[in-house]
This record gives C-alpha cells, sequence and structure tokens, in this order.
C-alpha cells in the first residue's frame, strides 16, 4: 500500500536529488532535499483538504489528480506561474521573463516578491472563504463544540461569509495595503482587485462543483425511489434493462464526470492559493529558477500521494477530527497570507501553525475512538452479565 502510494514520490526524489548533484554539486542536492521539506510542511494541511474533496470523486479522477493534477502542480505552479505573474506585473514579456529568471536571477526575485500583495490578497481569500463555509456549515462531529456550534448557527444567514471575506478584504487593503515599502508602495487598488478575483472564482469554480454534486445526488435517491417502478417496466418490455433506467444511468454518468471536472479545477485552484507561499518562502533559500522547480515539485509530488493515501486508507473518517483541524489550519494561513501584504513574517511560523493545529485535531481524533472503544467495551461486558444471569 504504502509502496504503491508513494512509489512515484519515492523515484522522482532519487532521480531529482541524483540532477540536482550532477547540476549543482553536493550544495545544490542539499537545496533541493531542504526545499522540498518546505514544501511538504507549508502544504500538509493541503493534503488533508485534499484528501476531503477527492474521497467523493472515482478511481479514474483519482488518477487524473495524480497524473494531469501533478504537471500542472509541479510545472505549472512551480515553474510556469511564477514567470506569468513576473510577465504580467513587470509588463514584459513572457519570454523575457525566462531570461530574466535564468540570466539575473536577483532581478527575477524582486519581480515574483513585488508581485506578492497581489497573489497574498487572492490565495488569502480564497482560502478565507474555505475555512469560513466550513466552520459555519452544521456538522454531525464538532471538534471545538464551544466554538463550531454557535458558528453553525450563525451560518444559516445566507452569504456570510462573502460579506466576512469582503469587510476583511476591505480593511486590508485600506489598512495594510496602503504604504507597503518592500512592495513598491500603495497596492491597495491592486489588494483590492486580486481579493475580489479570489472570491469570484471560489464562487464559479465551488458554486458549479457543488451544483452538479447536488444534481448528481438528487439523482441517486430519485434512483433509489424508482427502482422497483422501473424493475416492473423491465419486466413488462421483456428487456434486461428499463429505457428509463438507461437513461437515467447516462444521465448519472454525465453529471458524475461534470461534478468530477469542477471538483478538480477547485483542487488545483486550491494548490496554486498554497504553492504560491511556498515559493515566495523558497527565495529565501535560493533564487535559482530550476532548483525552486525541482525543490517545490519533488514536495509536490508527496502532498499528492499524501492526499491518495488518505483517501484509500480512511483516515479522514477514522480520524473525525483531523478534517477540522486543516481547516483551522487553512483560516490561519489566509490570515498570514493578508498580513504579509505588509509585514513579513517567516515560513516556520507559517509552516509551525498547520503542523500545530493538525496534529491537535489528530490527537483529539484518538482520545475519542479510544473513549468510544471503551464504551463499547464497557456495553458488551453489561450485555454479558446480563445474559448470564
Amino acid at each position: 500500500m504504502l509502496l504503491k502510494t508513494f512509489g512515484w514520490s519515492f523515484g522522482i526524489t532519487v532521480v531529482g536529488l541524483a540532477l540536482a548533484g550532477v547540476l549543482w554539486g553536493l550544495k545544490g542536492m542539499a537545496i533541493v532535499a531542504i526545499l522540498s521539506v518546505l514544501e511538504i510542511s507549508l502544504s500538509f494541511d493541503n493534503a488533508v483538504i485534499n484528501a476531503g474533496i477527492l474521497r467523493k470523486m472515482n478511481a479514474f479522477w483519482q488518477k487524473i489528480f495524480l497524473t494531469v493534477g501533478v504537471l500542472i502542480a509541479v510545472f505549472g505552479m512551480r515553474l510556469v506561474f511564477p514567470i506569468v505573474i513576473v510577465a504580467i506585473t513587470a509588463k514584459i514579456s513572457p519570454v523575457e521573463a525566462v531570461k530574466v529568471a535564468i540570466q539575473d536571477p536577483n532581478r527575477y526575485q524582486s519581480l515574483v516578491t513585488a508581485a506578492h500583495p497581489a497573489i497574498a490578497a487572492f490565495g488569502g481569500i480564497f482560502l478565507l472563504m474555505i475555512f469560513l463555509d466550513f466552520i459555519f456549515e452544521a456538522r454531525e462531529h464538532q471538534w471545538l463544540a464551544w466554538l463550531e456550534r454557535p458558528l453553525a448557527k450563525l451560518g444559516k444567514l445566507d452569504m456570510l461569509s462573502v460579506v466576512i471575506s469582503l469587510a476583511l478584504l476591505v480593511v486590508t487593503s485600506t489598512t495594510l495595503a496602503t504604504n507597503v515599502a518592500h512592495h513598491g508602495g500603495d497596492k491597495s487598488a491592486t489588494v483590492l482587485l486580486s481579493g475580489v478575483l479570489g472570491l469570484v472564482t471560489y464562487l464559479v469554480v465551488g458554486g458549479v462543483s457543488g451544483y452538479f454534486e447536488d444534481r448528481l445526488e438528487d439523482d441517486d435517491e430519485e434512483d433509489e425511489a424508482d427502482d422497483a417502478d422501473e424493475a416492473d417496466d423491465a419486466d413488462e418490455a421483456g428487456a434486461g434493462v428499463s429505457p428509463v433506467k438507461a437513461a437515467s444511468g447516462a444521465s448519472a454518468v454525465g453529471l458524475a464526470g461534470r461534478a468530477a471536472f469542477f471538483m478538480f479545477l477547485y483542487l488545483e485552484v486550491i494548490d496554486a492559493s498554497f504553492s504560491f507561499d511556498g515559493v515566495i518562502g523558497a527565495f529565501a533559500i535560493t533564487n535559482d529558477i530550476f532548483e525552486l522547480a525541482l525543490g517545490l515539485g519533488i514536495g509536490a509530488m508527496y502532498i499528492r500521494s499524501l492526499t491518495v493515501f488518505l483517501v484509500r486508507k480512511g483516515t479522514l473518517d477514522d480520524y473525525v477530527y483531523l478534517e477540522h483541524g486543516a481547516h483551522y489550519a487553512i483560516g490561519a494561513l489566509a490570515v498570514i497570507l493578508l498580513v504579509t501584504i505588509k509585514f513579513q513574517i517567516n515560513e516556520v511560523i507559517t509552516g509551525l501553525v498547520g503542523v500545530v493545529l493538525i496534529a491537535t485535531s489528530y490527537w483529539s481524533s484518538v482520545v475519542r475512538n479510544r473513549r468510544l472503544g471503551e464504551s463499547s467495551e464497557q456495553s458488551n461486558d453489561k450485555a454479558e452479565v446480563t445474559s448470564g444471569v
């Protein structure tokens, strides 16, 4: 199970480190290894969130996530995306941006860093919406019940998460973004526009995905309710499958495909929101574009494999508070991203916040499972005593 899920990650790690050794020597290997660990530590909560979405998909779309999704994550978000951002913000062609990245790494680093307020606003608001929609939804299991119960009641107000996100965005753009010395002065308009685009992206991609998912669930319920009638129709027609059931099955397949496609897009946008924070942090280690892409790409491979491992092991079902911890970590990251528009926060702090929250939620899940196990054993003992009397 472990080798099957992480086999590609192990293989890419060996090849990547060997390539780094050939190109840059032992120092290059060390830099690539450090970047890989940095990416994994910063994006562990991303894997838990991804697993919560991926477990709704079938084996085909899970495979797409591990193949096409990896290509997008490694080459798209860690290599191409920063270059595109540099081209847009510096108003140069993509070809010129590539030349700058290769020939003048220091300038490339400064251009990528200058784009940070826009990316932080986009990613921060997108991740904040994920967090708010999670805590405002009534759930069967509650980790911090004293907080989550009243928030679930507040969540009955329509569009509350949108209102809070927009209010926070306005506050951010009028305070943190007005005088950003290390990013070129006043960025209030840029931050406001980028944050609105992040909100719109979440509403469109998440909304369309949720629409098809709801349609699919409704069709499944209708199919179960109509099973008896369709069986009668099949007997009367003298065929194994009734025309109604065949049409319904084809419709369900279509809806499932569309729902999974938009969920896939949703996953990629989440990854984008996480990845740029890692790219910015990686510049503290190196500004060589190829070392960045190789190290962060190896880390991204492990996040992908870890996502699938969590799905196949049913970890989120066994440890019910793990998803809560990941969402709280996302909420913390969203706030950190917005704060970094003006203030610099060490990546170690960002990574530790996520790790601590997820580790705490995992331990809470373990304690819950032990308590339930002890209760079950006591119930069985009582039953045995009663039957023996």
